[in-house]
């Protein structure tokens, strides 16, 4: 089990294609030494990794922007501090975007610490303060960072009881932490970390022979603690980058093209120049305002008279053929032979499903904050990158990366679409020009226009099956979306699975479980449909063609709880499901749709009753919080199943606000169950991305089951189901 799991971190080692926005390489470096540590965090105790051990835990493939290079930081890399009150703090360069990170990371370290969590603060994405990583992306913050933070936080414990042992004048063998405080035996002596930690200057290297605490020997970790900083959020105290303000501070706005890849042709600044207060900054395509007021800034913008030249550019009547047409060569691995397989089958398929480009539509829209002093750049942004922001930034000022701070206040989501930084460099620029701090906030039609989409994409599936139910070939090819959940569990000899990249018409990028939710929809649907043309119930025929005992555990569980094959669903009600695994976590996907008459007697409305979603990421850290992802996977997943999708032509968005773009609601919202397996004997993986790609898979199933009616485009039903009469 443990071989399987390593063999599932490997392949996340290579870079995923559908990541286009982490295109190009970045250099970085970390020029912090130690006695810069003790200066920066004062008296006690500080215990360091070196970076190059840090560096060979980080996925090779992807840096700071994407590629890896070969130069690396300098010195240290993760760290525990202890100061001389006692307080612990925590360093990681993963940032908080509400998957609640920074409370599973403190319970990886009270843990390993023996100290309560209420002792601990941890400090992330500061690229002043904490170490490099490549970003928040990816699932890894549970396989990667927390134990690094565990072995961090076990040698500090152990180097603590040597000292509180020397200070108590016992052997180490003789001393425990326990609540925070040192031992001995029968508790007659005792020592408090401040006392341990007083009056220190010191830097203590951390081993890497060390063992951390087993899933099943946790106590901190495994419980559902809340979140740790919950009082600041619901009581408004904390700052999203928005709320941030500077003396001085002004606020800036770009003028954008009224279409993508345009240039700039002519610019009248003139009356805008002639506001006061107002500052006009113009570099090559850059046009941007700084003004002291909102009021003034949106004037100004409009008063700037800019001509723009564009191309022909395809709208979503041609997105399909232009992914064929500019599709490269296949890359994937063959097995057996599919004209051997197709020959010894009794039934063959073949069919086609479209994936169409959605908006990541995050609560908090793109901001940042940007101020000069000298020539020092401090930004603080809602990034899931802060090193490759601040590379870009040096790229962009052409600066070293040491003379720039970012600073990534815990921000209201991403979902993959905050990776680059863009709207930090414009802000930058601006404050630059202008002398003074600068807010940049983008608009919601500028997230909706200038952000980058989840890929769109084309998939053909050809298989072959016997009358008994074993598929014996499978041939799959993904135009554009990505690579991300490709590969299958389903026991299949002759296969070949390969990814085609094409020049997509709209600026893509990463979006929550990248391709996985488009190949899972387009696999799981066709499985449905060899299932329907053996006569076999979708449940059996899956089993009979796993193997993978992780997949059928999930798929058992979900199944179980749902009561599948238990009885027929009504008429007008219709049940589907779908299983998969992507990043080491498995899920299984259960659901019961309606099918609603409208006035119109051909056209019908899908609502979702009921989901059921097993999920399996090995040992659990959080059962709540694990549970909150869940779920909040299901409500992301139903608008990219049922209605999302961006509509486009010649180069504009033509639905680029929430009026147009059609999101979950919560007239939406089924009963939704989680059933969480939980495996203590298999390290924890991320659980961020997997559960949302069984949603769309299993509702398209679902309107099959109650319909008959088979669709292969997502979204599903973004005018209503049409009802042949």
């Amino acid at each position: 089990m443990g071989n399987d799991m390593s063999n599932e971190i490997e392949r996340l080692d290579l870079i995923e294609p559908e990541r286009y926005e982490l295109g190009e390489p970045a250099s970085y470096n970390f020029d912090l030494d130690r006695r810069n540590f003790i200066k920066t965090f004062g008296l006690g105790i500080l215990f360091v990794v070196p970076t190059t051990r840090v560096l060979t835990q980080q996925p090779q493939g992807e840096s700071g922007a994407g590629g890896f290079n070969n130069r690396l930081p300098s010195d240290i890399g993760a760290w525990i501090h202890i100061d001389e009150t006692g307080r612990i703090t925590a360093f990681t360069g993963k940032v908080e975007f509400g998957q609640n990170a920074r409370t599973s990371l403190t319970q990886a370290v009270a843990d390993e610490l023996h100290v309560p969590v209420s002792s601990i603060k941890v400090v992330m994405g500061d690229t002043e303060l904490t170490p490099f990583d490549m970003g928040t992306f990816g699932s890894r913050t549970a396989p990667t960072m927390a134990p690094q933070l565990r072995k961090a936080a076990a040698a500090a414990r152990e180097l603590l009881i040597s000292m509180a042992a020397e200070q108590l004048k016992l052997q180490p063998a003789d001393v425990r932490l326990v609540d925070a405080r040192f031992v001995n035996h029968d508790k007659s002596k005792t020592l408090s970390l401040a006392e341990v930690a007083r009056g220190r200057k010191l830097v203590q290297v951390i081993p890497d022979n060390i063992v951390i605490t087993k899933p099943a020997e946790w106590t901190v970790a495994g419980t559902s603690l809340t979140k740790v900083d919950a009082a600041e959020y619901v009581t408004g105290r904390h700052q999203y980058t928005s709320d941030i303000k500077r003396d001085g501070m002004l606020h800036g706005k770009i003028v954008r093209p009224p279409t993508l890849n345009a240039k700039l042709v002519s610019v009248n600044t003139k009356a805008a120049e002639g506001m006061q207060g107002v500052k006009v900054v113009t570099d090559g395509d850059f046009i941007g305002v700084t003004a002291a007021d909102q009021q003034t800034l949106t004037a100004a913008a409009k008063a700037i008279a800019a001509e723009w030249k564009a191309p022909d550019q395809p709208s979503n009547a041609q997105l399909f053929e232009v992914l064929r047409k500019t599709a490269q060569a296949g890359r994937g691995r063959p097995q057996g032979s599919i004209a051997d397989g197709l020959a010894a089958a009794d039934q063959k398929l073949s069919e086609t499903y479209t994936v169409q480009y959605i908006a990541h539509a995050p609560l908090e829209p793109r901001a940042a904050v940007a101020e000069w002093n000298g020539d020092k750049l401090t930004v603080w942004t809602g990034t899931q990158r802060p090193f490759g922001v601040r590379n870009e930034l040096a790229g962009a000022f052409h600066i070293a990366e040491d003379k720039i701070r970012v600073i990534v206040p815990d921000t209201g989501s991403g979902y993959g679409g905050k990776h680059t930084g863009e709207f930090a460099v414009e802000a930058a620029r601006l404050a630059r020009a202008a002398g003074k701090p600068v807010k940049l906030v983008w608009t919601r039609a500028e997230e909706f226009t200038w952000a980058y989409f989840r890929p769109a994409g084309v998939i053909d599936i050809k298989s072959g099956v016997k009358a008994d139910g074993t598929i014996t070939a499978w041939e799959f090819h993904n135009y554009n979306s990505g690579n991300s959940g490709i590969q299958i569990k389903y026991d299949i000899p002759n296969n070949d699975i390969q990814f085609h990249e094409s020049n997509s018409p709209l600026r893509q990028g990463s979006y929550r479980g990248l391709a996985a939710t488009a190949n899972h929809f387009a696999r799981e649907s066709h499985i449905d449909e060899l299932a329907l043309a053996v006569n076999m119930d979708p449940l059996a025929f899956r089993l009979k063609n796993i193997k993978d005992e992780r997949l059928r555990g999930v798929l058992e569980a979900a199944t179980k709880a749902f009561g599948w094959g238990k009885s027929k669903p009504p008429n007008g009600l219709g049940y589907g499901l779908s299983c998969g695994f992507e990043k080491a976590g498995y899920v299984a996907t259960c659901v019961e749709v309606a099918i609603e008459k409208t006035a119109d007697k051909n056209s019908s409305n899908v609502r979702l009753v009921r989901v059921v979603e097993a999920f399996e990421c090995g040992a659990i850290v959080n059962p709540l919080h694990l549970k909150n992802q869940i779920e909040g996977s299901v409500v992301q997943a139903i608008g990219g199943a049922l209605f999302e999708a961006i509509r486009f032509g010649n180069g504009k968005i033509l639905n680029g606000r929430f009026a147009e773009y059609r999101v979950p609601r919560f007239s939406d919202m089924p009963a939704v169950e989680v059933v969480l397996v939980d495996r203590k004997d298999i390290p924890s993986a991320g659980a961020g991305e997997t559960p949302i790609v069984g949603l769309a898979p299993a509702v398209a199933n679902a309107i099959f089951n109650a319909t008959g009616v088979r669709l292969r485009s997502l979204p599903l039903v973004p005018n209503g189901l049409t009802v042949k009469s």
